[in-house]
């Protein structure tokens, strides 16, 4: 079973930063897509990157949201800035294995606030 799991979130100011991690437990993942989900709303796709270090995302998160993957280290980075209220929620890591095994984090906790 890989042990997949979330970490870094906490409380922001509208306009600020942060930095999420997703570390795994075995090297056969080879692509790792975050999800988060609002209070009351459904989960919703924010972005994924491979081994190969391209990246993809939805367009709500264009120009703000960067995710990176540091294979060696089995880690992926969400790095979110200019942040505002629409974005709290859980965010959620999905790391995949060939042939689209799935494996979730329990996700970390965004709160943007004043």
């Amino acid at each position: 079973q890989v042990h997949v799991e979330e970490s870094g979130g906490g409380l922001v100011q509208p306009g600020g930063s942060l930095r999420l991690s997703c570390k795994w437990s075995d090297d056969s993942i080879w692509l790792v897509e975050w999800f988060r989900q609002a209070p009351g709303e459904q989960r919703e796709r924010v972005g994924d990157v491979g081994r190969s270090g391209v990246s993809s995302y939805e367009d709500f998160a264009k120009g703000r949201f960067t995710i990176s993957m540091e294979v060696a280290k089995r880690t992926v980075f969400l790095e979110m800035r200019n942040l505002t209220p629409e974005d709290t929620g859980v965010y959620y890591c999905k790391a995949i294995q060939p042939g689209g095994v799935p494996h979730w984090g329990s996700g970390t906790q965004v709160t943007v606030s004043s």
